[in-house]
């Protein structure tokens, strides 16, 4: 069985860029994203599945943008360190009755 880390990420903002596109900042992670998939169920928190061995727990989404959240298909994630943009890519988002959170994990 393959290790996955689960962090709990509760400083990330999610906004809409210039172009009018929700957009989720947040602290960059060493290694790349790869196949990135976003899962919400309209609740206080998502899943960002950045790849096979990491999974980030979105906690406590504000409710001003629930609704927005939980109507796109698609949006970008923009990874951020001291200040300058690491990386940045799009992510399909999968809207789920319940977000599969596990349940040995605590939020705090």
């Amino acid at each position: 069985m393959q290790n996955v880390s689960i962090e709990q990420e509760r400083k990330f903002n999610i906004m809409r860029n210039p172009a009018g596109d929700l957009m989720i900042l947040l602290r960059a992670r060493m290694e790349d994203a790869v196949d990135p998939k976003i899962a919400y169920d309209g609740g206080d928190h998502a899943l960002l599945y950045r790849n096979g061995d990491s999974m980030i727990v979105l906690d406590f989404i504000h409710p001003a943008v629930r609704n927005d959240l939980d109507r796109v298909e698609r949006l970008l994630v923009v990874e951020a360190r001291d200040g300058a943009i690491v990386r940045e890519y799009t992510v399909a988002v999968k809207h789920l009755k319940k977000v599969p959170i596990p349940k040995d994990f605590v939020l705090h």
